[in-house]
């Protein structure tokens, strides 16, 4: 689809590992947004979500960050982040934290109310059905929590996928089981997390896929490096970064050229 700048008006809520990490991702948000007709703005002033202050008990900076992304991202029509995590956060969370504030609350669920994870504004609130992209090889796709049981991902980003020419999805076996990143968690109980994402990389190489892709960056860095720990070939991306056909670079952990490693 060809950029009208005649839509919505969209805040990209880049995310903290995007930002540091994964920049390709933004980008390639960016472009499926605008390819959809949105004018698509990124503040300047947005942070982190709250999201680990907030699931690690600490409600009152939890808080504080929130007002902060209230005040930066509330004048636009949407906001949008290519991470369910951070949109789950966003959307299910800061209602409930303002729910005692009757100057906050408004606000919050009003943030929440137009706030959408990338894919599933694509396709449930924009209409998008096929992209314009193509992708050679097989890929598997790992359901991220939040994003599956917060906010209700999982079909779209598989029927977007399917029209990838050359692309050929295979089903992951146990998609929907955490792959033991879980923000904080894979920190306090590194043994245990270890645990869940040797049963989930065990289970890519089932798929036969040659990609593993996801919505969610801390999942796929979590993924990425045990699949590079045990010498595997599986290449892993955003999805994102396959939906705007920006899948030619390095693929998550490799390395460019002069040995630096990228996320």
């Amino acid at each position: 689809m060809t950029p009208t700048g005649t839509g919505p008006r969209v805040a990209l809520f880049v995310t903290c590992l995007v930002d540091l990490y994964r920049p390709t991702v933004g980008w390639a948000a960016v472009k499926l947004l605008e390819d959809a007709g949105c004018t698509v703005e990124v503040p300047a002033a947005q942070t982190c979500c709250g999201q680990p202050a907030y699931n690690s008990g600490d409600k009152a900076d939890a808080k504080a960050i929130a007002e902060g992304v209230i005040r930066a991202f509330e004048g636009y029509d949407f906001v949008v982040a290519p991470s369910g995590s951070c949109a789950g956060m966003i959307k299910a969370h800061y209602g409930e934290l303002f729910q005692d504030d009757p100057n906050w609350s408004p606000r919050a669920d009003a943030l929440s109310a137009k706030t959408f994870e990338l894919v599933s504004f694509l396709t449930d609130v924009l209409g998008v059905s096929a992209v314009d992209a193509r992708h050679s090889g097989t890929v598997t796709y790992h359901d991220s929590c939040s994003g599956l049981r917060e906010l209700g991902i999982k079909a779209q980003p598989r029927a977007l996928l399917a029209t990838v020419d050359g692309l050929s999805l295979r089903d992951l076996p146990d998609a929907e089981v955490c792959c033991g990143f879980g923000g904080t968690f894979c920190v306090k109980y590194g043994e245990i997390s270890d645990k869940i994402v040797s049963k989930k990389t065990a289970n890519v190489a089932l798929s036969g896929a040659d990609t593993l892709l996801a919505g969610d960056l801390g999942c796929l860095l979590n993924m990425a490096g045990k699949l590079k720990r045990q010498g595997s070939a599986v290449e892993v991306r955003h999805v994102a970064e396959v939906l705007a056909g920006m899948a030619d670079g390095p693929a998550i952990g490799e390395a460019r050229k002069g040995g630096k490693t990228v996320a």
